[in-house]
């Protein structure tokens, strides 16, 4: 399933930028970058979880916040995209590494 994470990490100190750069890599291990707060991890149900208790561990509730879209697995029809930064499809287009 497709999974949209969005997230706004407060970066008045140091541990704020930390947070933000361990949320950034954590989602980048399930997905890939679209906008610089926002991921598309493309993840089955367990690796969600996994996911999920990651980044609630990393973030501060009192100055971040996370959000979580869940646009299943016919997401492609539900993601429409103009302008630059085109991303790969994460099911149909082959990522070398």
């Amino acid at each position: 399933m497709m999974v949209l994470v969005s997230y706004d990490v407060a970066t008045v100190d140091r541990a704020g930028r930390a947070r933000l750069r361990k949320v950034a890599k954590t989602c980048l291990d399930y997905g890939q970058r679209v906008q610089n707060s926002v991921f598309e991890c493309m993840v089955d149900p367990a690796q969600w979880v996994e996911l999920r208790e990651k980044l609630l561990s990393i973030f501060d509730e009192e100055e971040d916040s996370l959000r979580f879209y869940f646009l299943g697995s016919k997401w492609d029809r539900r993601v429409e995209h103009h302008g630059t930064k085109k991303t790969p499809n994460l099911e149909r287009d082959t990522l070398v590494i």
